[in-house]
């Protein structure tokens, strides 16, 4: 079957070039476009994890600068360093003072509490209270241990209901001499809020936590830090920022991380996205494409049965044809079998078959024109050598008489008759059909006189081109005819041979009284028919000679006659430089 059957071969093909370019297309997109946007998602997170990172540490900065503020109030820095006058009283109310300031300078600040290390004692300020009271302190414990020891006097303690304490080692600058420890209780509110732009709730999870693995703040409230190891891969990289892979029983996915400064405690913003989160995009624009490839599928199956019968419907009919032709059955007719490449090979085969017709029909005519200009001419000839040589007594008998216009004219007569009946050309240089006319018109100049006068303009370039033989003469005979009698002034004609780009430019212009209008049209259809049959008494006429330059030329030969503006007649006639065939009219009866 797939050895005989042009169909079955195509949908076959067609099938397989289109699956696997389908199906190949479809696994290639999805997995770039996989990768493509899971780089995108995880380049977007690092940014917006980055920005957070900015926000959060720009809050806490701030709310370190609160305790900084002191150094620049003087009794309150005369008090801690004991230098304060005997007036406790007023001293106690600059302090109190600095420290309700500090209270209420961020709604965030829930408790301010002062340890003096001096002294011993606490001062202890809060929103629910205005109550300040003081006992003693313990200045060695590890929170203020830990701020002691860092470089930056501060150290942040989360606690269990996700509560801060930003803790603050205040010396005695430029000594390192410590005076107080001043704490600062922070409530969760506004870092929550700055925690809630960095994920989305429900298919991602976001961690502030310490390095120690203290959460301060969990978008998830059953994790367990203990179980956590992907905590203490962060903890232990030595990377400020970046992302890791990570897969186990309860995440698959990327794990982003970010840490904060020293200075704001070292926390680390840690951000969790799953692979389904990642790849979400790409699913869809899987789902999509395996949808369009499904559709383009079942176009392209119901596409491959379509072409297949509309390419092998054509092929049958131009084979039907071919056979007709083989039998020699030329005249092949059928509708236009498309646009494509089978109808235009469809066109082509009829072109080739009209173009045989043609060919054969032009053979043809070409002989059937010849043989009546031959017949014409032998009807009129009689014993041509016979001629020659009465021509050549009389003209030796003017000469003797000195009568050299008898001789002139016997000379131009006997060249015009050796022209027209030379049967071995048809072809001829232009040069010889101009001096064949030119001869025609000293004869006519000779019977008229100075009634008659005409003018050759040739250019020299275009005497070597070759044309059909016999083609003016007729023209200007028809003006001695038709029109050289009924004029009113002196006889003019005038016969022109340009070179125009790839075209010969003849054109024989005369003064007569020109044509009426019925006549021409007349004239020009009777031109323009089918009709090789040349009527009237002239052995070469108008018919005969345009029927010659449409075969010559295959049909690229212009011949006009139309009347002249000044008056007279004008007849144009455009010939392509190459001629098609450039067939001897003689050789059909050598």
């Amino acid at each position: 079957m797939f050895k005989t059957s042009i169909r079955n071969k195509l949908i076959v093909l067609l099938l397989f070039i289109t699956i696997i370019p389908f199906g190949s297309s479809i696994i290639v997109t999805y997995i770039y476009t996989k990768e493509s946007l899971k780089d995108q998602a995880i380049e977007e997170n690092v940014n917006l994890l980055y920005q957070g990172k900015v926000n959060i540490e720009t809050y806490l900065r701030e709310l370190n600068n609160y305790t900084m503020s002191f150094y620049s109030n003087p009794d309150f820095m005369s008090y801690l360093r004991k230098t304060y006058s005997s007036n406790a009283y007023l001293s106690m109310g600059v302090v109190h003072n600095v420290l309700r300031a500090l209270l209420y300078s961020d709604d965030s600040i829930n408790q301010v509490n002062m340890a003096l290390v001096g002294d011993q004692e606490t001062i202890s300020l809060s929103r629910r209270s205005t109550i300040i009271y003081s006992k003693e302190a313990d200045t060695n414990i590890e929170v203020y241990q830990k701020a002691r020891e860092n470089p930056h006097n501060i150290y942040i303690e989360p606690s269990t209901d996700r509560t801060f304490f930003i803790h603050r080692a205040f010396r005695n600058v430029p000594s390192s001499q410590i005076l107080a420890y001043i704490t600062l209780e922070i409530r969760p509110e506004k870092l929550n809020e700055m925690s809630h732009y960095l994920y989305h709730d429900g298919t991602e999870e976001f961690y502030i936590m310490t390095p120690e693995t203290e959460l301060i703040y969990s978008s998830v409230s059953d994790v367990r830090v203990d179980d956590a190891t992907w905590m203490n891969e962060i903890i232990e990289s030595e990377e400020p920022s970046g992302t890791i892979e990570w897969k186990d029983s309860t995440f698959q996915g990327v794990v982003v991380f970010d840490r904060l400064s020293d200075a704001t405690g070292s926390w680390i913003l840690v951000k969790r996205i799953p692979h389904t989160t990642l790849y979400e995009s790409a699913y869809g624009v899987a789902v999509i494409n395996i949808v369009f490839g499904v559709v383009g599928l079942t176009l392209v199956i119901l596409a491959t049965l379509f072409v297949s019968f509309k390419i092998t419907s054509p092929i049958r009919v131009l084979v039907q044809n071919i056979k007709e032709v083989e039998k020699g059955n030329m005249q092949v007719h059928f509708q236009s079998l498309g646009n494509d490449e089978i109808g235009i090979l469809g066109q082509r085969f009829k072109m080739m078959v009209e173009k045989i017709n043609h060919l054969i029909n032009r053979e043809y005519k070409l002989e059937l024109e010849n043989k009546t200009n031959q017949l014409k001419v032998l009807h009129s000839q009689v014993n041509p050598h016979f001629l020659y040589n009465t021509l050549q007594s009389i003209g030796t008998m003017a000469l003797k008489s000195k009568v050299p216009e008898v001789y002139t004219s016997l000379t131009d007569l006997s060249q015009i008759m050796r022209y027209s009946m030379n049967m071995d050309e048809d072809i001829v240089p232009l040069e010889k059909e101009i001096n064949y006319t030119k001869a025609y018109l000293d004869l006519q100049k000779q019977r008229f006189g100075e009634d008659l006068h005409f003018i050759l303009e040739v250019e020299k370039e275009t005497l070597e081109l070759h044309v059909p033989k016999m083609i003016l003469q007729p023209i200007i005979e028809n003006y001695f005819k038709h029109g050289f009698d009924t004029r009113e002034t002196l006889g003019e004609i005038k016969v022109v041979c340009k070179r125009k780009g790839s075209f010969l430019f003849l054109a024989v212009r005369d003064n007569g009284t020109g044509i009426e209008e019925v006549r021409l049209k007349e004239i020009q259809d009777l031109l323009y028919t089918e009709d090789h049959v040349v009527k009237g008494d002239s052995s070469i006429g108008l018919k005969n000679i345009y029927a010659r330059l449409q075969l010559y030329y295959s049909g690229h030969a212009i011949f006009k006659i139309q009347n002249r503006s000044s008056g007279g007649v004008q007849v144009t006639i455009k010939l392509p430089l190459e001629m098609e065939g450039r067939l001897h009219e003689s050789h059909y009866y050598r």
